[in-house]
This record gives structure tokens, sequence and C-alpha cells, in this order.
């Protein structure tokens, strides 16, 4: 896929520039927003990334098209299964509401920022070593079976645990308790600078997001090999993901079996890398170093699967839900 340099810069700067409109104007005021104001513009960022899609087909070919797709698909639900966490660090740190859209707003842009560098570090790995594939797809099936436990209520459990750098950073730098400075990110007392509230919050959103761009990126790099498709189908999903945490916050909790489903996606997907770096064996210990004869699978049977996986995720959690609902109230 040939993108020219001009395609590049501008893909950047219409992203920057609708961060900079949501920074000022969230800036200026902070707020909860309404269930219409998330859904017009979660149905903006979905019909935006339809249509580049349709572009990417036009212009380039619709195998990428396809490519593209499949990755937006990804990561969009495993940026969904992100919003798990989201809400238990804004629960952990009793983030006020009007607050809330604020510290996610610059959370996402920490994570567009690690993850840019994530995609250039992957897609030069992949370029110099065939064989990371091997590394990125037996991660992928690992972190997969996690899940499954997880989602079987096996795994840890659901409340959020400080990781290395924040617990770090809280030990390092004074910090105060206090929500009185709003959003700011370092507030002075008896004259005194410290962290405020809201400054820890963006650390722990950002650098929780890190941990999942693992998972994230390696999979995407499994349906596509294209940098720029990887780069826009993360900045699509990640776009609307401060909207769709507004607007489905509550009913996350209805899709049960989201952790099931996303082990069974990250887990095809991994056997997908395998296969394809067997296909494109470059390891001098194994056959020689020459590709073996195994079955690949495509972009359409990838988009498929992606889709079949999703929708019976959906639906099972949907019914389960209901179900449980209704004993409930018998």
């Amino acid at each position: 896929m040939n993108v020219p340099l001009w395609v590049w810069i501008a893909t950047l700067t219409v992203t920057v520039a609708f961060l900079l409109v949501d920074v000022v104007f969230i800036a200026r005021r902070p707020h909860r927003p309404s269930m219409g104001e998330c859904a017009r513009h979660l149905a903006f960022f979905i019909s935006a990334a339809v249509l580049f899609g349709v572009g990417v087909g036009v212009f380039s070919g619709w195998n990428y098209g396809k490519e593209f797709y499949a990755g937006w698909l990804t990561e969009y639900s495993l940026s969904i299964d992100n919003l798990f966490v989201f809400i238990i660090i804004m629960a952990k740190f009793r983030v006020p509401e009007r607050f809330q859209q604020t510290a996610l707003m610059v959370g996402i842009i920490i994570a567009l920022i690690l993850r840019g560098i994530f995609i250039g570090v992957g897609a030069a790995l992949i370029n110099q070593f065939a064989w990371v594939f091997y590394i990125f797809g037996v991660f992928l099936i690992y972190t997969a079976i996690e899940l499954a436990k997880e989602g079987m209520g096996q795994g840890e459990d659901e409340d959020f645990k400080e990781n290395a750098f924040l617990a770090f950073v809280e030990r390092r730098f004074p910090a105060t308790q206090s929500w009185d400075h709003g959003t700011k990110l370092i507030g002075l007392e008896n004259g005194k600078k410290l962290m405020t509230p809201m400054l820890i919050v963006i650390l722990a959103l950002g650098s929780t997001d890190l941990m999942f761009a693992l998972d994230s990126i390696p999979a995407i790099f499994g349906l596509t090999r294209e940098p720029f498709l990887v780069l826009t189908a993360n900045i699509f999903a990640l776009m609307g993901l401060r909207q769709l945490y507004f607007l489905i916050g509550g009913l996350l909790k209805r899709l049960v079996y989201l952790s099931l489903g996303l082990s069974v996606l990250l887990g095809f997907i991994g056997v997908k890398l395998i296969l394809h770096a067997l296909h494109e064996n470059t390891l001098p210990f194994l056959n020689g170093g020459q590709g073996l004869h195994v079955p690949v699978i495509g972009i359409e049977a990838s988009l498929i699967a992606i889709v079949a996986i999703l929708g019976v995720t959906t639906i099972a959690s949907l019914i389960k839900s209901r179900s449980v609902q209704r004993a409930e109230l018998d």
C-alpha cells in the first residue's frame, strides 16, 4: 500500500485538530455530556470510520479496505473492554462526573501518542525480523487464555490495582486528595506544590491503556501489515471511546461474555499469526529456513470471523443478562 506523505500529514493534522477542539471545548465547560451529545459524537466517529474504510477500498483496493475494517472492529472491541477498567479507576479515585470527560480526553491523547510509538516499533520489527510474528502469536494466545479464565471467574478480581509506574509516582511526589483544584494538574496548598487527583487519574488511565496496547497492537498487526491502516484503525477506535464511556457505561455490565468473546478473538488472531509465520518461515532451525505448507487465513475469513465472534458474544450476553434480570424479578 503506497501512502503519499501528504496523506500521512493530512491524517495526523485532522486528528490533532479534532483533539484540540475537544480540549478547548471541555476546558471551557467541564460537564457530564448528555446522552444526545454522546450519541451524536459517537455516530459521527463511527460514520467517519465507515466512510474512511470505503475511501481506502476505492483508492487503494478493497483488500486493504477489508483489512482496515477488520483492524478497526478488533481495536474497537478491545477498547470497549478497556472501559471496564476506566470505570473502576473513576470510582476508585472518586472523580466528580463533571471532571470525568476531561480525564478521559487527556488519557486518550496520551494513549494515541503511546500507541503511535508502539506502532512504529512494531512495524520496524516486522520489516526487519519476520519471526516476530511467532512471538506476537504466542503472546496473543497466552492473553486469550488469561481472558478466558477471567471470563469464567477464575482470573483476578475486578479491583483496580495500581501498576508499578503509578505506585512509584505516588510515593515519589506529594499529592493532595482534594478535588478543589478541579482539572488542574498541580495545586498549591500551604505554599507547597502538590499533584492533584486529576493528574493521578490521567496517569492511571494512560498507563493502563499502555498495558492494553501490548495486546491490541500485536492483534491488529495480525490483520494488516500496513502501518497507516494500523494507525488509523487505532485513531478511530479511540476517538469515540470517551462518548462510549458515558453512553453505555451502565450497559457494559450486561456484556457478561465480553471477556470470553475477546479471548476467542485474540486466540483466533494468535493462531492466524503463527500460521502466517510458519508459511513465511525464515528460522534456519525450522524446515531449513523455508516456509511450511500450512493453511493461511485470508482477510475475508478474518473479517467474517471477527463479525461472527463479536455478534455471538453480544447476543449471548444480552440473552444471559435478560434471563438473570427475569430470575431476580421472580
